[in-house]
C-alpha cells in the first residue's frame, strides 16, 4: 500500500480527529503530520513539512482552504512535489459539481467512510503514478485557477464601483476608480495606490475584488491587483517570475506563478 505523509486543516478539533481516526483505518500506511485549525497555518505547515496530501477544510479562520491552497501554489519551492489537496466542504451540491468539474477531490461534511475510501484510493493511484515536480505544481496551478474564478454559491453579482472612498480623521477622499494603478493587501486594509498618491481603506482585497470589473483590473497575486492599462511592461525571468512595470509609478510588481499566464505576447 502506497505510504503517505498527510497534514489535516480542520477548525473544529471532533471532525478533525474523526478524520484523522478514519484516515488511519482506510489508509494503514498513512503518516498524519499535522492538525492545524486556520488557513494561515494550514499553509505555514505544509511549506514547512512538505506533506504528500493536504486535506483542507474550506471555511476556516484567518483563510480559507482555497486562499491556504492559494498560498502553497504561490510560495511552493522550485523542484519539490506539490501535495495532492482534498477539499473538505459543507457546500451545496451544486458547488460540489464545481469542484468536480474541476478535477480536485473533495470530502462533504460530515464525510462517510464509503466515501473516504474511495478519495483514498483515487490519492493512492495519483500518487503511485506522480509526474515530475514542474508537472504537478502545473496541474495544480490550472486547477486553483480553475476553482478560484468558479462561481461562489448563489447570489446576484455586487454592483461595480466606480469611485473608491478614502476616509482620513474626519475627510473622506473620494478616489474615481478609473485613476488607480493598483490596490495591495496590507493586513485588514488596502492601500489604493494612484500616479501620486496612496490612500487606506477597511476592505479586505478579497471583499473588494468581486466589486471591481475583471476585465480592467488583473489579480497578479493573492495580495495585488492591478488595472491592466497601467501596465507597461512583463518580465519573466529563468525561474518563470514575471516582474511588472506600471504607468505612472517608479515600484516594479511581482506577478505569482498562478497569474503568470496572464502575461503572454498577442
Amino acid at each position: 500500500m502506497t505510504a503517505a505523509r498527510a497534514l489535516i486543516a480542520e477548525d473544529e478539533p471532533l471532525l478533525a480527529a474523526a478524520l484523522a481516526a478514519d484516515l488511519r483505518q482506510a489508509w494503514p500506511a498513512i503518516e498524519i503530520v499535522a492538525t492545524v485549525g486556520d488557513g494561515l497555518s494550514a499553509a505555514q505547515q505544509a511549506l514547512s513539512l512538505g506533506p504528500d496530501v493536504c486535506f483542507f477544510d474550506i471555511r476556516m479562520p484567518g483563510c480559507t482552504g482555497l486562499e491556504a491552497a492559494q498560498m502553497l501554489a504561490e510560495d511552493w519551492p522550485e523542484g519539490r512535489p506539490f501535495p495532492l489537496i482534498v477539499f473538505v466542504t459543507a457546500y451545496d451540491q451544486y458547488a460540489v459539481k464545481a469542484f468536480e468539474a474541476r478535477a480536485v477531490d473533495y470530502l462533504v461534511k460530515p464525510h462517510d467512510s464509503a466515501r473516504l475510501q474511495r478519495c483514498v484510493a483515487g490519492l493512492q493511484q495519483r500518487l503511485a503514478a506522480r509526474q515530475p515536480p514542474a508537472g504537478e505544481l502545473q496541474v495544480a496551478l490550472e486547477q486553483l485557477r480553475g476553482l478560484l474564478g468558479a462561481a461562489a454559491p448563489g447570489g446576484a453579482a455586487p454592483p461595480r464601483l466606480d469611485v473608491i472612498q478614502a476616509g482620513v480623521g474626519t475627510t473622506v477622499h473620494f478616489v474615481p476608480v478609473d485613476d488607480v494603478v493598483y490596490f495591495e493587501a496590507a493586513d485588514k486594509y488596502v492601500r489604493v495606490i494612484t500616479a501620486d498618491k496612496e490612500h487606506l481603506i477597511r476592505l479586505a482585497l478579497k471583499d473588494l475584488l468581486p466589486q471591481l470589473d475583471p476585465q480592467r483590473f488583473w489579480q497578479i497575486h493573492r495580495g495585488t491587483v492591478v488595472q491592466a492599462r497601467c501596465i507597461a511592461s512583463a518580465r519573466r525571468d529563468d525561474s518563470g517570475k514575471v516582474y511588472v512595470s506600471l504607468r505612472g509609478r517608479p515600484e516594479v510588481l511581482t506577478a505569482s506563478r498562478l497569474y503568470a499566464h496572464l502575461f503572454k505576447g498577442m
